[in-house]
């Protein structure tokens, strides 16, 4: 499948700040799955600094914004060829030892419930590829996709008890509940390119990808109930939401921000 993408992010300031610094992952990784045609990231009065490879295979880029600036647009456009491998992160090279993945984070420590839950799930198997479908599975039955109940803030816990959340939240609480298992696991950015099977229209998407022994990293998305196919673009990875944001950054000055994103997917003939 080829797709192409157009998303655009304009960080607003109440008052001018003295300078923006950001990092970005915004450029597709790089495995069997997807190869990209053309990607470009501009950021209006953006100077690119250094861009490096992280440990988990990421491409990091750093860029700076000086002020006074009220207004930062972040545009990112491409075209990306995609292929089905039923969640395979096949041909991806990374440094860093599955086993850093089984850390928790705050938003992704286990409490009670979701214990319970990672116990109930694999009851009666010991197959590890099954293990992960059903524990995908549980969170899927777990918590209905739904969006504005919860906020960036929202731990797995917290979704779990409610019952209720978007991609971000099914992420973190799989992660949680993969955890619990000794199964390493971690969080997804990218974007989906939604149709009629999808439960969840987020272009910018994430899902979790759980350590398989003797298969490697496989892609779980509990809020569609699937693995990531030719629909998906992957972007980068981390501990959580907060470590696998596609942009991060800080402003100097008191001005308050506001954030508006806009992202369309399309399939394009072959």
């Amino acid at each position: 499948m080829i797709l192409t993408v157009q998303h655009t992010t304009i960080y607003r300031y109440g008052a001018p700040v003295r300078g923006v610094v950001q990092s970005h992952r915004l450029t597709p990784s790089i495995f069997d799955g997807q190869r990209t045609r053309s990607w470009t990231i501009t950021v209006d009065g953006g100077l690119s600094g250094g861009g490096f490879r992280d440990g988990a295979g990421d491409w990091v880029q750093g860029c700076s914004v000086r002020g006074p600036v009220t207004e930062v647009a972040v545009q990112v456009e491409g075209v990306v060829e995609t292929q089905d491998l039923a969640g395979l992160l096949r041909g991806h090279r990374e440094l860093v030892p599955p086993d850093c993945y089984l850390s928790e984070t705050a938003v992704t420590r286990a409490d009670a419930a979701l214990t319970e839950l990672a116990h109930a799930a694999i009851a009666g198997t010991s197959d590890p590829l099954d293990r992960a479908h059903r524990l995908a599975a549980a969170i899927s039955d777990a918590i209905t996709y739904q969006p504005d109940v919860t906020t960036a803030n929202t731990t797995a816990a917290e979704s779990l008890a409610l019952g209720k959340g978007v991609c971000q939240d099914h992420a973190h609480a799989l992660i949680a509940a993969a955890r619990v298992q000794d199964i390493p696991a971690r969080y997804v950015s990218g974007y989906l390119m939604a149709d009629g099977d999808a439960v969840s229209n987020e272009a910018a998407h994430a899902w979790a990808e759980l350590w398989i022994k003797g298969l490697g990293w496989i892609g779980f998305d509990p809020a569609n109930r699937c693995c990531p196919d030719a629909r998906f673009i992957r972007l980068g990875s981390g501990y959580d939401a907060s470590d696998a944001a596609p942009i991060r950054g800080t402003a100097r000055g008191p001005g308050a921000e506001s954030l508006d994103v806009t992202v369309a997917i399309q399939a394009v003939q072959q």
